[in-house]
């Protein structure tokens, strides 16, 4: 554990050094309570300045080789695994992360940089040839060109490893980044700032700022001279910066309210433990996380008893502790949203298995059973430690219950017929189908989205780069 204080991270990086900010902000420790640290508040003047070096750095990105950006990523990599302590420390604090997750965390960000050298350099170009009438001849070179300035808006709830998912493509495809990260955990982006300040990238290529996103989101989003936007965040917040930034290649990785569908053949005992797990990691702070359980109205009764008994392991505890599996919510609002829901969902004649007490921004484990399919907790994203469970009488139910609703980022299928679990995933509105598995997306080697208000595109490793180019044809 790091010594006890309050630290200060009251600079900017931009353009190539450090700047003072005018106005300073606490950040809680989630931890021990208090403050641990202050953070610079960006002003929209600083906000604008950012931008602009990163238009100016460009140039250089632009003509960057892909065996530079490779070593520039893999020297990135190695100052996260140098500071891999600091680091965790701090998202311990800022996130409310148990320590082991928040160690895993900083493991998967180095391995993200370190993965998109390897993307970058299998990118290339194409050669093509006319086949049309008149055309005979002609001949192409289509080759990929950075987009150019990248925006960055990174969330709270994973604020060094998805930070790492749009920087590391951004950079590896040759683009300058600006990064705002989310205003309750801008400490580990400090960090990183710190990191990539020192493996020699042209100035302006890699700018941070931190603010209020009403005092600076839309001078960012809004400004023409931003190309391209990577943000994770709310559908609200998703949708406002959508309106604000015009026609530019978005990235939005937005909320969720992902459905497990159990079928009475499912191994029961692995569904419970999947549930259980999707719905409880981060105290359910995920956008992927397992929202509901639907479950076969016959197996109802024996599923909610397992999942139960796997809540056990699931207790809150001292987040340095290795043991510990739960920590706080974000804030004390975010607790209060959660508490809303269960007390909704009691009202309308859910069962309320275990916990439900709120106590700051701490909410219990909680299990609902016989939830009714009219509550709230059902549709809307929770981000708390609730698994809330609803029966159906056949697939038909079970896919319509799945599809209801504005989200459609991730769901989970579990049964042993191999046919109706293809069918169901064909179906499902969700960018992605997990069968006999919780909702998980690992490093980025698959493409991570979603429809409907879940949001716009794929980001990942591989799929972020190719979206942060565009192909030009040089035509002979």
């Amino acid at each position: 554990m790091a010594t006890r204080g309050v630290h200060a991270h009251d600079r900017l990086y931009v353009d190539g050094r450090w700047v003072s900010a005018e106005r300073t902000r606490d950040v809680s420790d989630l931890a021990e309570g208090g403050t641990f640290a202050t953070v610079a508040a960006a002003t929209p003047e600083q906000a604008d300045a950012a931008l602009a070096a990163a238009e100016r750095a460009q140039a250089a990105m632009r003509e960057s080789t892909v065996v530079q950006r490779a070593e520039w990523l893999d020297a990135i990599a190695d100052g996260i695994e140098e500071r891999a302590d600091e680091l965790a420390d701090v998202i311990v604090r800022e996130a409310g992360k148990p320590i082991t997750s928040a160690r895993n965390e900083v493991n998967a960000a180095a391995e993200r940089f370190r993965r998109a050298v390897e993307e970058v350099r299998t990118m290339r170009g194409e050669y093509r040839e006319g086949t049309t009438s008149g055309h005979e001849g002609w001949r192409a070179i289509v080759k990929p060109v950075p987009r150019g300035t990248v925006l960055c808006i990174s969330p709270y709830n994973y604020p060094l490893s998805t930070t790492a998912l749009q920087v590391a493509p951004a950079l590896a495809a040759g683009n300058s980044v600006v990064l705002k990260p989310a205003s309750q955990t801008p400490v580990s982006s400090k960090l990183l700032a710190e990191v990539v300040a020192d493996v020699g990238l042209p100035d302006g290529a890699f700018n941070y700022v931190t603010g209020p996103s009403s005092e600076i989101g839309d001078v960012l989003a809004g400004d023409d001279r931003v190309n391209a936007i990577a943000m994770t965040g709310s559908s609200a917040a998703g949708k406002h910066v959508a309106r604000e930034s015009g026609m530019v290649e978005l990235h939005m990785e937005l909320g969720g309210n992902a459905p497990a569908i159990v079928f009475s053949d499912a191994d029961l005992a692995a569904a419970a433990a999947a549930s259980a797990k999707g719905s409880l990691k981060y105290a359910g702070q995920r956008c992927s996380a397992v929202s509901r359980v639907l479950v076969h109205e016959s197996v109802h009764d024996e599923l909610a008893g397992r999942i139960d008994e796997e809540m056990d392991q699931w207790q809150p505890g001292d987040l340095f502790d290795e043991e510990t599996a739960l920590g706080p919510l974000i804030d004390e609002g975010q607790a209060e949203w959660v508490e809303e829901l269960v007390e909704d969902a009691v009202e309308r004649g859910a069962s309320l298995v275990r916990g439900g007490e709120r106590d700051g921004q701490f909410f219990e484990p909680t299990l609902l059973t016989n939830v009714p399919h009219d509550a709230c907790i059902l549709r809307e994203e929770q981000f708390g430690p609730v698994v809330a469970i609803a029966s159906f009488e056949d697939e038909s139910e079970a896919l319509e219950l799945a599809n209801a609703g504005e989200y459609g980022l991730d769901a989970a299928v579990f049964t042993a017929d191999y046919d109706r679990a293809m069918r169901l995933a064909e179906r499902i509105e969700a960018g992605a189908v997990r069968i006999n598995g919780a909702p998980s997306h690992g490093l980025g080697d698959i493409p991570f989205g979603g429809v409907k208000d879940s949001g716009i595109g794929r980001e990942g490793l591989g799929v972020s780069i190719e979206s942060f180019v565009q192909r030009k044809s040089i035509v002979l």
